[in-house]
């Protein structure tokens, strides 16, 4: 009877500390998803700026050695990531569907262009006008083009969003919290009037903290490893799929986020068990019951 009984307690305990590992690796996978998308953010709303066109135009007398100075300018020039030339030809061969057989015409409508795309800090509506501004003061430049709308958009949009991430963010590190706190406060529960005995018999409250504190580092670390082993699977899967993240090249703040989540899985559970183990040597022996 006895040998069952103590079978029974041992499946008990062990899955309460499947239950506390469990809870322990998904808070800390979704933490840690949220952290990683957070560090991204930039590096997205830098992809969705940077992929935001401006359009140079040149006059109908801008000869081939005025283009190509331009061209010479732009290379030299911090705010540019990359730019395109575009001749009036190949402009006419793009919209063939809408000119139809441009050789017919007497004069091809169409202008020679560049076709740029600026560094995403530079992608404000205040320096996106100061950057059009100096490129109208060129004699040979014709217009300049771009979506002011889309510009002010995503600024605006990004903004947001990275609000609203800051406040998840904060909201779920304190649920993270509180359920780890619960489900560890829950397996010491067990262990309540074992912990009265002990007190009973003289052993310190430091004493009996201990082993309990440093059984829940151990759920902890297990719980944080796990959780890092599903971020590196997710950090692998959104590279491949999105590569212009760069995530594995600059690898210093996913570290970080992996190093934050071991910390974060391994003191959490240190500092619940401490005041849940703290909570019940407190308690008078009537109210174990």
């Amino acid at each position: 009877m006895a040998s069952s009984f103590e079978k029974f307690q041992k499946r008990r305990l062990i899955s309460s500390y499947f239950s506390v590992i469990l809870i322990i690796f998904i808070v800390l996978t979704l933490l840690g998803a949220l952290g990683l998308f957070v560090i991204n953010t930039e590096k997205l709303s830098g992809y969705v700026k940077e992929n935001i066109p401006l359009t140079i135009y040149f006059k109908r007398e801008a000869k081939d050695e005025n283009i190509k100075a331009f061209g010479k300018e732009l290379e030299t020039a911090d705010y540019i990531k990359n730019f395109h030339y575009v001749s009036k030809k190949e402009a006419a061969e793009k919209n063939k569907d809408i000119l139809g057989d441009f050789e017919s015409l007497i004069e091809n409508p169409l202008f020679d262009s560049y076709d740029i795309h600026l560094k995403s800090a530079y992608v404000q509506p205040d320096s996106i006008k100061k950057i059009d501004e100096k490129f109208r003061k060129n004699e040979m430049v014709a217009d300049v083009s771009y979506d002011a709308v889309v510009v002010e958009m995503a600024n605006e949009n990004i903004k947001k969003i990275t609000f609203w991430i800051l406040v998840i963010s904060g909201g779920l590190t304190f649920v993270a919290m509180l359920l780890i706190n619960s489900s560890l406060r829950l397996s010491i529960y067990s262990h309540r009037f074992t912990i009265k005995t002990m007190q009973m018999v003289g052993a310190t409250k430091s004493f009996i903290r201990r082993p309990f504190i440093w059984r829940g580092i151990k759920l902890g670390l297990i719980g944080a490893l796990l959780a890092i082993g599903a971020l590196l699977w997710l950090v692998n899967y959104v590279d491949g799929k999105l590569p212009f993240l760069d995530i594995w090249k600059d690898w210093v703040p996913t570290a970080i986020v992996m190093g934050g989540v071991l910390g974060f899985g391994i003191i959490i559970a240190a500092i619940s068990t401490f005041f849940a183990t703290q909570r019940f040597l407190n308690l008078r022996t009537d109210d174990l019951y």
